[in-house]
């Protein structure tokens, strides 16, 4: 099935027009802000992300350190292709044989690049999306992206205070939490160092939810074979305020604890289907990074799970 806006199997959309797609530059001196008070001489790690995926919302300064993590782990772009390619078909599944019809995206970033309301809404237009983050750059940027869509809002909060979170009247406003919520927490813990918070963050948040909910996550994964490059690309994101933690198969695992997984749960990248058995295992992947196999080579897990009572 064709659905709008959404690209088939096997392929990622990727802009052809604006600045950060390496197709075409436009000069350091006529780049704007988009709001007073935003820094764009500072590189962003959402904006570094939207680079990757090619997208056109980001800045000199972002584009240039994205490079040098690029030029230290050259996996990273197909590793952010791969985790946008996860997010789709989750979300495509979740709405068409989950019958979910509410999303609360954590950590969410720049809603671009067929980001969860564009996705859930081209199937469903009465699907509801809560993108959070508390980064003010990325509430500037989704405020005016997400203008024309009404079931979608964007809050300010920080996963760090689940409890605080959940308690927003905006997001109990807008989501109704006696029927099942996705959950997505797609490339975002591994940005919490602590692994009992990061353990106890997704407890709290998960223990909210009704029977019948889903948890959606991607992480990074800590091994020998990427360590000296991944230390390399932690020191280079050490300019934007973030650290990165990557975490043993064991350690991710624990976030799917007292969860029902679903088809075969949270594992490699290059492992991961629907249980339809369609995604990128099953489906064919993303042929437009190159060779499949290298999805063997991504540093990441991913997968689904259901809360059951």
């Amino acid at each position: 099935m064709v659905v709008p806006g959404v690209p088939e199997a096997g392929e990622v959309v990727v802009s052809q027009s604006g600045t950060g797609n390496g197709l075409g530059t436009v000069p350091p001196g006529e780049e704007r802000p988009p709001a007073p008070g935003i820094d764009i001489t500072k590189p962003h790690v959402a904006r570094m992300y939207d680079y990757y995926l090619g997208g056109k919302h980001n800045y000199a300064a972002d584009r240039e350190t994205a490079e040098q993590v690029l030029q230290a782990m050259p996996l990273l772009r197909p590793a952010a292709l791969a985790n946008r390619r996860f997010l789709i078909e989750s979300v495509q599944w979740l709405v068409r044989e989950a019958g979910i019809r509410q999303f609360l995206d954590i950590g969410s970033g720049l809603p671009t690049q067929q980001n969860v309301h564009e996705v859930a809404q081209s199937i469903d237009p009465d699907a509801k999306v809560v993108y959070v983050d508390h980064d003010p750059l990325v509430r500037v940027h989704a405020e005016a992206l997400l203008a024309t869509s009404p079931n979608t809002i964007v809050v300010d909060g920080d996963l760090r205070d689940p409890a605080a979170l959940l308690a927003r009247p905006e997001i109990r406003g807008h989501l109704d939490f006696t029927k099942p919520i996705a959950l997505l927490l797609v490339a975002v813990l591994h940005f919490i160092e602590d692994t009992q918070q990061a353990h106890d963050i997704v407890k709290t948040l998960c223990g909210a939810l009704p029977s019948g909910s889903y948890l959606v996550l991607s992480h990074v994964l800590g091994d020998g074979q990427h360590k000296q490059a991944a230390d390399k690309v932690r020191s280079i994101y050490s300019r934007t305020n973030t650290g990165g933690y990557p975490r043993s198969k064991e350690e991710i695992l624990g976030f799917f604890s007292g969860l029902t997984p679903v088809g075969g749960g949270l594992v490699h990248v290059s492992e991961w289907a629907l249980p339809d058995g369609s995604g990128i295992a099953g489906g064919g992947g993303l042929t437009t990074i190159g060779d499949p196999a290298v999805l063997k080579d991504l540093p990441g897990m991913c997968g689904i799970a259901r809360i059951d009572r």
